[in-house]
């Protein structure tokens, strides 16, 4: 055996199902696991090196199967905090802007807020374009309100070029883009699928390695998270700021490039990605895993397609799909022969049927990586038929459970009241055998802990809601599961099982150290679980 390293600690929590969970530790070397003992036999290992967490509780590294890392990190550091409950009302909304005009960049003044954020203000509403007016008309202000809405006032209004002749184009990477107008035809300042379209100021290059790489080490080393499924929002904004922090050290994590077709590059750019992506980092650092697609858009702009029409509205809006059965196809045949992982955003159910319909169609290369359909396992208004579905494309779905927290008690009045006990069905999902994983879908107005797998851990146990509501109670996963669910779901997810999510002799030796147990842990005192020490590769990277 290579110069060893044992890391031991009072329990030793494996998440293989068939391996003992107590006393005990593990044993490395060359970055990878030798072997997990009990701790009787641990004196009998020769090492160069033991590192004891005593009283802590020792388990895998967190997998977080779908994040926009990039995006969270620079909107956290770039961006004015609006989000609730920080802010309880517009009124806060409006004092906090003002409080922060200083750090108004290249004429704008832009703020992150939550998804559903008229829902969690206690106004129940968005500011108005002339409220966000009155702290000034010489900024162009923007409340980014979640990827999929923003609240702009008259003057970023002017910027984008939108007044009452407006047209909004037919289509943006993320959705139908549509303009909210009064009974009069005037613009009231929200726009809904047009983040991608607005003129927003851009970080420079060194505002950018200092976002990224604060980003990366407090919202997901400090939580425990040592591999991350990053969409990534820019090239060299985004995965060459990445590729010169990890060559250098600079942050700790395994970065798995999902590329964003066609958001960020083409299709056949992502397909070709060997011919221009000369990255200097170790490969099993960072590596270009596969593409991103958007099929429809997001609830909140009511752009999610649904098999019926939404609650609110003419009656008549049932969402859109928004790629062709022909445009799956090609994009399901093409990445699998460039062995990329194609991962798909479908949010609604008539987008998973139409997505999955077309997936059926195309042949799988032998041991190619899996297809995946993000938000598969969220609303699930008829699970016989999607869940019928998804077999039949031979997708791996990837739901986000710390949604259950996030909106989940919104979405029936937005959909209709057959909505409630129609979300995550994760007890149901495992009972069937799905790989059921959990991931943080950070992006612009993610909620604060997002990132904290414990957040998500704890949505799935407990199913309490951003008001504090119970959701489905019967769908209530345990603790274990819900541990695996980010760790062992989330290597599936990823087509990587078989290089981590447990404590196993071969697997990387990616560990963290907990202040507590979190099997022994109340379901409501989960999220306050502290991560003290992060091993990355078998060495100690994090330390509180």
């Amino acid at each position: 055996m290579p110069e060893a390293t044992v890391y031991r600690a009072d329990t030793v929590l494996t998440l293989s199902g068939n391996e003992f969970e107590g006393p005990g530790g593990v044993v490395v070397a060359d970055g990878v696991i030798q072997a997990v003992l009990p701790a009787a036999e641990l004196d009998s290992v020769s090492a160069s090196r033991t590192v004891d967490f005593g009283a802590k509780v020792l388990m895998p590294g967190f997998v977080d199967p779908h994040a926009h890392a990039e995006v969270a990190a620079k909107a956290t550091f770039g961006m004015v905090d609006v989000r609730a409950p920080g802010c309880r009302d517009v009124a806060d909304v409006l004092d906090t802007l003002r409080a922060n005009t200083g750090r108004a960049r290249d004429g704008w003044l832009v703020a992150q807020a939550n998804l559903f954020f008229d829902q969690k203000l206690a106004d129940r509403r968005f500011p108005t374009r002339d409220e966000l007016d009155s702290v000034s008309t010489d900024l162009a202000i923007a409340i980014r309100a979640g990827g999929h809405l923003s609240i702009l006032n008259s003057r970023a209004l002017a910027l984008a070029g939108i007044d009452e002749n407006y047209r909004a184009v037919d289509y943006s990477v993320t959705g139908k883009p549509s303009v909210h107008r009064d009974e009069a035809g005037r613009p009231t300042g929200v726009v809904t699928e047009m983040d991608k379209l607005l003129p927003f100021p851009k970080l420079d290059a060194e505002q950018s390695r200092l976002a990224v790489e604060a980003g990366i080490r407090d919202l997901f080393t400090a939580c425990g998270v040592t591999t991350i499924g990053e969409i990534s929002d820019s090239l060299d904004e985004g995965l060459e700021v990445y590729d010169a922090a990890l060559a250098a050290g600079r942050i700790n994590a395994r970065v798995h490039v999902y590329l964003w077709t066609p958001g960020t590059v083409s299709l056949e750019q992502a397909c070709d990605h060997r011919s221009w992506a000369n990255l200097a980092s170790d490969p099993a650092l960072l590596r270009i895993q596969g593409v991103k697609a958007f099929a429809d858009g997001g609830y909140s702009a009511a752009r999610a397609a649904l098999s019926r029409p939404y609650a609110h509205g003419d009656g008549h809006n049932c969402g859109e799909v928004a790629l062709s059965t022909e445009e799956i196809v090609e994009l399901a045949s093409r990445t699998q022969q460039a062995g990329l992982q194609l991962a798909v955003h479908a949010n609604g159910d008539r987008a998973q049927l139409e997505v999955c319909e077309a997936l059926a169609s195309v042949p799988r290369v032998a041991d190619g990586p899996r297809i995946r359909i993000e938000h598969a396992g969220n609303f699930v208004p008829d699970y016989p038929e999607l869940s019928a579905a998804w077999r039949r494309a031979g997708i791996v779905p990837v739901p986000q459970p710390v949604f259950i927290y996030n909106f989940a008690e919104f979405i029936p009045d937005y959909v209709g009241e057959y909505a409630r006990d129609r979300q995550f069905p994760l007890r149901r999902m495992l009972g069937d055998g799905w790989p059921v994983s959990g991931s943080s879908d950070v992006w612009v107005g993610s909620e604060i802990g997002q990132t904290n797998p414990f957040l998500s851990i704890a949505s799935a146990v407990a199913r309490r809601t951003f008001h504090g509501h119970e959701l489905d109670p019967g769908q209530r996963v345990s603790v274990y599961d819900a541990l695996r669910m980010h760790t062992v779901g989330g290597a599936y997810a990823l087509g990587e099982e078989r290089s981590r999510g447990t404590l196993a002799a071969g697997k990387l030796a990616d560990l963290i150290a907990l202040d507590r147990n979190p099997l022994t842990t109340d379901p409501d005192a989960l999220t306050g679980i502290a991560v003290d020490e992060v091993v990355l590769g078998g060495e100690l990277v994090y330390s509180r």
